[in-house]
């Protein structure tokens, strides 16, 4: 039977060795994503919401239970493996934009097109595709320091779907945004959940930008403390 759910893990704990000390930042956190769905990830500081997001991500590896993404489960990949299924699978959003500063807005969405082998003309036309969407087409040629903080998480936002991933993991994207350029974001990534059918898996401390998500999954101290479904 064919795995209904786009991202699954299963007692996924990952603790981490300090010393003579154990710190558990994750512990037997076992949910079910499925295609489409807009997720937000909320908790204090420390909770583990980067580190669950990283082990979605196959970023980091879990100390024990599994990811399955897809219906794939990330443990036993070959590292080459584990990165061509993160790079047909995955898109990232990061808080910071985490743009290549010498490479033009063009240049840094055509990247992972280069690494991805995809030939000059078609990453050419993706990309100018891509930033067209985010409403970049006058920015192309700009440097990420001639961009504003807003236009950098866009260019981010093209660069993550030039892959044509099946799932966006979003850490703090509009963390370092004012209020209502981080509302025109995160409006931009709803449109994509809902007109292009992409699951987006959003960490963020900001409540208001939680409640648009379908569901929202709250940490504490490591755990899934519990689940809230959005209703309309």
């Amino acid at each position: 039977m064919r795995n209904s759910y786009v991202l699954q893990t299963d007692n996924l704990t990952r603790a981490y060795r300090m010393g003579k000390d154990e710190v558990t930042a994750l512990c037997d956190v076992s949910l079910q994503i499925m295609p489409g769905e807009f997720v937000a990830i909320m908790g204090p500081s420390g909770s583990g919401k980067s580190t669950l997001l990283n082990l979605l991500g196959g970023l980091d590896t879990p100390t024990r239970g599994e990811v399955l993404l897809n219906g794939q489960p990330l443990a036993g990949l070959k590292e080459n493996e584990s990165a061509a299924l993160r790079r047909h699978t995955l898109g990232f959003i990061f808080q910071g934009y985490d743009l290549f500063p010498v490479l033009t807005a063009l240049e840094n969405v055509m990247f992972p097109l280069l690494v991805a082998g995809v030939p000059m003309q078609e990453r050419l036309e993706r990309a100018q595709s891509l930033l067209a969407k985010v409403g970049l087409s006058d920015k192309t040629q700009h440097f990420p320091d001639e961009l504003s903080g807003g236009q950098q998480q866009r260019v981010g936002i093209a660069r993550a779907l030039a892959s044509h991933p099946l799932v966006l993991l979003a850490d703090e994207p509009t963390g370092n945004l004012d209020s209502a350029t981080a509302s025109e974001i995160l409006n931009l990534l709803m449109a994509l959940v809902e007109d292009e059918g992409l699951t987006l898996v959003m960490v963020t401390h900001d409540p208001d930008s939680a409640r648009r998500a379908h569901r929202i999954l709250r940490l504490k101290d490591g755990h899934l403390e519990r689940e809230k479904v959005q209703h309309d």
